[in-house]
């Protein structure tokens, strides 16, 4: 009996270590590919210079500062809605009915589809407004992925918050909105954030959502009530095009994404980390 519970141990421990291995082999073939073909073409003009015609030299200048347009517009107008709703859920509608439902739709929306999410966004504001692609259409549609995803974060922060700190605020007399913004914020915060960074990581990378809103733009601009480049939409259109300077830019934007992505998520880890530090 016990050699078989040994056997049986030795060979989960085999096939899991193995498992690893197999995603871990696969994630570090992206990221050499990733590496080997989009560092070559890092460069000062990818920072200086506008996307360019077919077969001349350029950079992606107009798509990074859409990119940073859009996603902090997305960013700005998820935040404050969903901590606004993620209160609620913690502090009133904790264990009521609607609560749970509230809950169950936020869930529905953490999972959609970010297509899904764009198309609504097309028909609901774009066709709206005469057709018009704009920087804010996308950013709306970028709130739309940020927003569950701050509620699910705000909710379980304030939830972790130790009940006794509520009550005593409350038994000193401190009104109820004085206790959430000055008592469970302060100890949520750090949680707040870092779900806030990995919302912004999410979006940072999002490409059908900004086909049906932004729709891209080739000139420089910072009218964002037009249409305005990004960089996954720079990768979108340039990946497949046959054409050689569009494919090094598409490979270099995607390690530039990726480099962001990366960057955000190690502030996330490390707010993470110091919260959970100071708690001990």
């Amino acid at each position: 009996m016990y050699r078989r519970r040994r056997l049986t141990n030795i060979i989960a421990i085999g096939l899991a270590c193995a498992a690893a291995i197999f995603g871990l082999a696969f994630l570090g073939w992206i990221l050499w590919t990733l590496l080997s073909k989009g560092l070559a073409h890092l460069s000062l003009s990818l920072f200086t210079q506008d996307q360019p015609p077919p077969l001349e030299a350029g950079g992606l200048r107009n798509a990074i500062v859409g990119s940073l347009m859009m996603c902090g517009m997305g960013v700005a107008i998820g935040t404050p809605l969903g901590i606004a709703a993620g209160t609620w859920l913690a502090e009133v509608g904790n264990h009521r009915k609607l609560g749970t439902v509230v809950r169950f739709v936020n869930d529905i929306l953490l999972s959609a589809p970010s297509i899904v999410l764009g198309l609504f966004v097309y028909a609901a504001f774009v066709m709206q407004t005469g057709g018009n692609f704009s920087a804010i259409g996308g950013a709306l549609a970028l709130a739309f992925i940020v927003l569950p995803v701050v509620v699910r974060t705000t909710d379980e922060m304030l939830r972790l918050v130790p009940i006794q700190m509520r009550e005593a605020a409350l038994s000193l007399g401190v009104p109820q909105w004085k206790v959430t913004m000055q008592v469970l914020y302060r100890s949520a915060l750090p949680g707040i954030v870092t779900g806030i960074l990995l919302a912004l990581a999410r979006i940072s990378g999002e490409t059908a959502p900004l086909l049906f809103t932004a729709f891209g733009n080739e000139f420089f601009s910072l009218d964002a009530s037009g249409a305005m480049s990004a960089v996954p939409l720079v990768m979108y259109k340039f990946a497949g095009s046959g054409y050689e300077n569009w494919e090094h830019l598409a490979w270099a934007g995607a390690l530039l994404v990726t480099l962001f992505v990366l960057a955000v998520s190690l502030v996330a880890r490390t707010l993470l980390l110091r919260n959970k530090i100071s708690n001990d």
